[in-house]
């Protein structure tokens, strides 16, 4: 399938270093690895959450995180949030249901042309416009990268 621009929420990035994740763990990684040769984008806020919630976890040292960050920015185009993507953000928490932190990582995708948003905490198969959110971890998915 052509056309495809992916992006990754927090939870896959996290579950990439954290070797306590078990099964997650693995899938993460290799998730995250096959991602490396896609069109993919990774949202500042997925970015800046994985160094929160990986510190605060004591995952790893921060500056340790700081160096993953570097290195994901390095490896990946990042989309940032602007005054308008907070506005449709707002709109979908109004119109859509999602919760505020939700609504702002699926339109930064959104606005990068994101088309598959990888994640398991928000509701499979649901779309959103052009984009549709997908559980990595559900059996039988498939990156279908053809």
């Amino acid at each position: 399938m052509t056309g495809q621009r992916f992006s990754i929420d927090t939870n896959i990035l996290v579950y990439s270093v954290d070797k306590d994740a078990g099964v997650r763990h693995e899938q993460s990684r290799v998730l995250v690895d096959a991602l490396a040769d896609c069109d993919c984008v990774l949202t500042v806020q997925a970015l800046a959450e994985f160094f929160h919630a990986v510190t605060r976890k004591d995952k790893m040292p921060k500056d340790e995180a700081a160096a993953m960050v570097h290195d994901w920015t390095e490896l990946f185009p990042v989309a940032v949030a602007d005054g308008r993507t907070l506005r449709q953000a707002i709109q979908l928490t109004n119109e859509h249901g999602f919760a505020f932190w939700d609504a702002m990582l699926v339109q930064a995708a959104r606005s990068a042309g994101v088309t598959r948003l990888l994640t398991e905490d928000m509701q499979d198969g649901r779309r959103v416009g052009e984009l549709c959110l997908e559980n990595p971890f559900k059996e039988g998915f498939d990156l279908d990268l053809d």
